[in-house]
């Protein structure tokens, strides 16, 4: 990471922990409000959020490693998430997965090295009536197909 950019996340996570008491029962809201305005949570944001916190750093890199809403790394700016629940399976999901991946290039659980996209599984996003299911940016696409998934991946790159 260059002097610039270390600077810029330092600002970013300094802003974030002046909204907080410095209370250990704040530490999912911080890592949370540090995620949303950095994207994931990088080394440097859980040192800072220990010793803000007065708490072991491995306490705080436990619970980022514990949830599975937390990243550590960077994140592509469209998270595509592809449903991998037993009604999704059965109607198809798996060659959506497959064709996302020849498109972006990329498996589940990667980004794009233009970090453009994100590409994930979920065991089962609860809308099986929509079978099955993609979520791209928090839109839910029911019924896919893979040509459509393809075509939806297009239109935002």
């Amino acid at each position: 990471m260059q002097a610039t950019e270390e600077n810029e996340l330092q600002n970013r996570v300094n802003q974030v922990l002046a909204r907080y008491h410095g209370e250990r029962s704040e530490l999912i809201p911080i890592l949370q409000a540090v995620q949303e305005a950095v994207g994931y949570i990088p080394q440097a944001a859980m040192q800072a959020t220990a010793r803000f916190l007065r708490v072991p750093e491995s306490t705080v890199y436990g619970v980022v490693t514990f949830y599975a809403q937390f990243y550590l790394t960077r994140q592509g700016k469209h998270k595509i998430r592809v449903c991998r629940g037993t009604a999704c399976h059965v109607r198809g999901s798996r060659r959506i997965l497959q064709a996302l991946e020849r498109k972006l290039a990329i498996k589940p659980g990667q980004t794009t090295p233009d970090y453009t996209f994100t590409l994930e599984t979920v065991a089962c996003f609860g809308s099986c009536a929509l079978a099955p299911v993609v979520v791209v940016d928090g839109r839910v696409y029911g019924k896919m197909t893979p040509q459509q998934a393809v075509k939806i991946v297009e239109s935002l790159a």
